[in-house]
């Protein structure tokens, strides 16, 4: 009898939740950034093996909404969590373990059945010492370094055995239930964050416009909108040099995806106040009545 379900990633921002979700599926699929509320959307991840099937869903940070988009990140992480098998309640091991999920998450309403699996990680940036004590202390939640993989196995082991019994969701070669355009999205918007300041990332946000197969080599059109002239004026930088060098980077990121030659087209355009409207959050992909909150 083969076993198949969804698992899903869960933990305030910044606790490896993306790094986790890459490493469990042996690909990049995820959006990484030191930068804290990178997540925005649920990211699914496939790992199939003969006789099981873990379906990840990364989901955005835990956090209290301060905009329309906060809103829009916190319900789809709610829903992720409404429609997992198992939940991976992700914190920093620096941290020791976290409350309760549903107090974390201020959750309200009934609280799921769903088995809540607490793991720790960033476990390599502890001494030897501290992993001792954290051991000593705590010695229950697991603990791993989604970045150098140490005890992900483990972890792969306890899923397996909580998902349960029933035929594969998805074909066995996949690798994501999403598709291209989400991806490049995510890489151009990854790479902004990477060379933009800290005021920046948070407002803005990336949309394939137009992606043309037909050709040699393949075109994408990608807007990057931000919410002032101000900000456009820095994503474009001096003459234009932080966006060629934002689209040189982008499309090396691309290509191996696409499997091929990519001109990446981009241009930045202002939308004002995005984060805080529901018809441009819309516009930009979002579902903010959709991922209504609990």
């Amino acid at each position: 009898m083969t076993r198949a379900g969804i698992v899903t990633i869960a933990g305030k921002p910044n606790a490896g939740k993306s790094t986790l979700l890459n490493r469990l599926v042996g690909e990049r699929l995820a959006l990484t950034s030191p930068k804290a509320q990178s997540t925005r959307a649920r990211v699914v991840g496939l790992r199939s093996d003969d006789t099981t099937q873990l379906v990840f869903f990364d989901t955005p940070g835990l956090l209290e909404p301060a905009d329309a988009l906060h809103v829009t990140m916190r319900g789809a992480a709610f829903r992720a969590i409404r429609d997992a098998d198992v939940i991976v309640h992700l914190a920093d091991a620096r941290d020791g373990p976290p409350p309760l999920l549903w107090l974390e998450a201020g959750w309200e309403g009934e609280i799921p059945s769903t088995p809540v699996l607490v793991v720790l990680n960033k476990t390599d940036l502890l001494s030897s010492a501290a992993l001792r004590a954290l051991a000593s202390d705590h010695p229950d939640p697991l603990r791993i370094s989604a970045h150098t993989g140490d005890s992900v196995d483990a972890l792969l082991t306890r899923l397996r055995s909580l998902v349960p019994e029933g035929p594969f969701l998805y074909p066995a070669d996949d690798a994501s239930t999403q598709n291209l355009r989400f991806f490049v999205a995510e890489m151009v918007r990854e790479t902004a964050l990477e060379e933009l300041n800290d005021e920046i990332p948070h407002a803005l946000a990336a949309v394939v416009e137009e992606f043309r197969e037909s050709g040699t080599p393949v075109y994408i059109r990608v807007v990057m909108y931000v919410e002032r002239d101000s900000q456009k004026r820095i994503v474009v930088g001096s003459g234009g040099e932080r966006i060629r060098t934002i689209g040189q980077r982008s499309r090396a990121k691309i290509e191996p995806l696409v499997g091929g030659k990519v001109f990446l087209d981009l241009w930045v355009k202002v939308l004002p106040n995005w984060r805080r409207d529901a018809a441009a959050l819309r516009r930009l992909g979002f579902s903010p009545t959709e991922d209504s909150v609990v």
